[in-house]
């Protein structure tokens, strides 16, 4: 219970600390939120005199789509990790498992929505969050799989004061507040008082409804030096001594002796659950880093203290000047037919009350007393002056972000391709920062999986992996296997033997922000056709590979029917042979084939979304040509080829 106390003393100590020294940025990230995506941008002061006054207060938010450019553009580019092996014990095709491992991770956790959410919070506000965490695989089993998840809210988050790195890996503590209701904190925590952890996070506008019945809590995180002791064997592993005491009587059997000893500099990282009043809950974290990334906006450091701005900060000034000319110009214009009327002294007696009205109001007729009718005064014509500032404020905006017109989809005096490009490429170099942060999160997270994969895929056990293209497979991971490959040449399958032992060797990572696999299959299919119209011998190299790119149905099945007609072509040269009926067979189908695209592409010309039939086509013509050219080289019986 001392120990306990002593915890929680400290902790209350270092979040009091904490909450100090970062609270520019939070209130910074309150503002900025509240004035670009809640759109409250008008003060408060200025609009209840105005709504008194019964004057208009528009907002017309410019900022929200200019935001969304840079989100929605990392959306469309998503940052992917790429593991790589480093040392001696390290194994490229473990690496490849890896790399499975963390896209199913990814997939399976919708990580996407937990990268969009903290980079649209960097944007918005200047900082953003997500974090990994591990859950039980079901409810019937003691395997834990890694989760990304989502921080909806990043005032919840206390980092580490301390810290300077970019990443966050250095941050030796952090705070995590949460809202529990008091019926299953009651449940959770039976017996512990129900006292607040003092955040701000949920107090404020809005956090009343929460009065009475919830409880706030606080995870601690900790991150500590600590020794470690590894042992050099006499096979070249390198292995902590724990795990040598465990399983020392194996070492022993194989003969396998202690050459070296050493201490080695590490780090353990413990979860404390907290309340107010007490130490609820602790946990032992299997990383060396605390799970909690951060996504930066722009960083300055000004006299030793981490400002974090977002993108449309310097924006708001203008955005506001925009807010007002525009309603300017709109009052002006709507109060022209109100403009009052202009008589002799006694002119209104008759019908004073219409009169009164008649700018509100239409009546069919209104009585006037003396010779001459009062007049109205004329319209002054549309406020040139007032629309004029609102156009400086839209370009102040624009040039304050930058982002112009062409990066934002409108049309603007560039004519050339090359000049839209470029401009729209100033767009993404002004910005650029926010996606390059995001990558540098991303690299952070892909270092605590890597760290943490070893200890949580610990035991011998099957897992899923994921291609690029998002094809799935279950490997066995962590004991000897056997696998079945077929050889694409020959046709013969062979056996295998592999081990994937995720618990060894070290592996490094990179992160390379790109168009999403679809997006550069069909680029690559595209540049493939374009190859072969310029240089027609590269069909019979590259066909099987088009169509594999190609998004048919049954496209990996041709894909595969053209590789074994090409091993078959090149068995039967090899023996001097003629080519087999399978290879014959794939000549007619492709001839078929071709037909039938020609007919259907050209009942349906007329209509110019068919690029795409276009394109698939052309690539049966091609391969058609290919097969006719390997068949007159092996002097096919006639009639087996058709010139389509």
């Amino acid at each position: 219970m001392s120990k306990d106390a002593d915890l929680l003393k400290d902790a209350l100590e270092r979040f009091e600390k904490t909450a100090e020294h970062d609270e520019h940025n939070r209130k910074a990230w309150e503002d900025d939120v509240d004035f670009s995506l809640l759109e409250n941008q008008w003060p408060e002061q200025v609009r209840r005199s105005r709504e008194l006054e019964g004057r208009p207060c528009l907002t017309v938010n410019r900022l929200v789509s200019m935001g969304r450019q840079v989100v929605n553009d990392a959306r469309r580019n998503k940052p992917g990790i790429r593991v790589m092996p480093v040392d001696s014990n390290a194994d490229p095709e473990t690496a490849e498992v890896l790399n499975g491992l963390i896209r199913n991770i990814e997939q399976a956790s919708n990580a996407e929505v937990a990268y969009d959410t903290a980079l649209e919070h960097a944007v918005f506000g200047g900082f953003g969050y997500f974090r990994i965490n591990t859950r039980y695989t079901s409810d019937d089993t003691f395997d834990q799989d890694i989760v990304i998840e989502r921080v909806p809210n990043p005032l919840a988050v206390y980092p580490d004061c301390y810290a300077t790195g970019a990443d966050s890996a250095d941050w030796n503590y952090c705070f995590v507040t949460d809202q529990m209701k008091k019926s299953a904190f009651k449940k959770a925590y039976p017996g512990a008082e129900e006292v607040d952890w003092d955040g701000e996070a949920w107090k404020g506008v809005g956090a009343p409804w929460m009065d009475g019945e919830y409880v706030q809590i606080a995870e601690y995180w900790v991150r500590e030096k600590v020794k470690r002791t590894i042992l050099l064997l006499s096979d070249g592993s390198v292995v902590p001594a724990q795990e040598y005491e465990a399983n020392r009587p194996a070492f022993d059997m194989m003969g396998v002796n202690v050459e070296g000893e050493r201490q080695v500099d590490s780090h353990r990282v413990r979860q404390h659950v907290m309340s107010g009043a007490e130490v609820l809950d602790t946990v032992e974290w299997a990383g060396r880093y605390i799970p909690i990334i951060p996504v930066y906006g722009a960083e300055v450091n000004f006299k030793g203290k981490r400002h974090l701005r977002s993108l449309i900060r310097g924006a708001k000034d203008a955005q506001r000047m925009f807010n007002y000319w525009r309603t300017t110009s709109t009052e002006l214009v709507a109060l022209a037919p109100k403009a009052p009327f202009i008589g002799r002294t006694g002119a209104f007696e008759t019908d004073a009350a219409k009169w009164a009205t008649a700018n509100v109001q239409s009546h069919a007729f209104i009585e006037f007393d003396g010779p001459e009718a009062p007049q109205r005064q004329p319209f002054s014509g549309v406020p040139a002056g007032a629309l004029q500032e609102a156009l400086n404020a839209s370009d102040d905006i624009k040039s304050v972000i930058g982002m112009y017109d062409a990066s934002l989809g409108a049309r603007s005096n560039e004519t050339s391709g090359k000049a839209i490009i470029a401009r729209q490429m100033e767009a993404d170099n002004a910005t650029f920062h926010f996606m390059d942060n995001l990558s540098r999160a991303i690299r952070h997270a892909g270092r605590v999986l890597i760290d943490l994969i070893p200890q949580v895929y610990s035991v011998p056990r099957v897992i899923r992996v994921l291609g690029e293209d998002g094809e799935s497979q279950m490997k066995l991971v962590n004991e000897e296997t056997t696998e079945r490959e077929e050889d694409p040449m020959t046709g013969e399958v062979r056996e295998i033997t592999r081990i994937y032992d995720l618990t060894a060797g070290r592996y490094d990572l990179t992160v390379s922000a790109g168009p999403s696999f679809a997006s550069l299959r069909q680029e690559a299919a595209s540049q493939m056709i374009e190859l072969i119209r310029a240089y027609p011998d590269a069909a019979p190299i590259i066909g099987d590979l088009l169509v594999k790119n190609l998004d048919w149905p049954g496209a990996q099945e041709i894909a595969e029917r053209m590789e074994k007609a090409m091993a078959g072509r090149v068995m039967s040269e090899a023996e001097g042979q003629a080519p087999d009926a399978q290879a014959q067979q794939a000549v007619q189908q492709y001839a078929t084939a071709l037909r039938e695209m020609q007919a259907r592409y050209q009942a349906l010309e007329a209509d110019k979304s068919l690029e795409a039939q276009k394109l698939e086509i052309q690539a049966y013509e091609a391969e058609t040509k290919r097969i006719s050219a390997m068949n007159r080289e092996t002097r096919l019986p006639a009639g087996l080829y058709t010139d389509g």
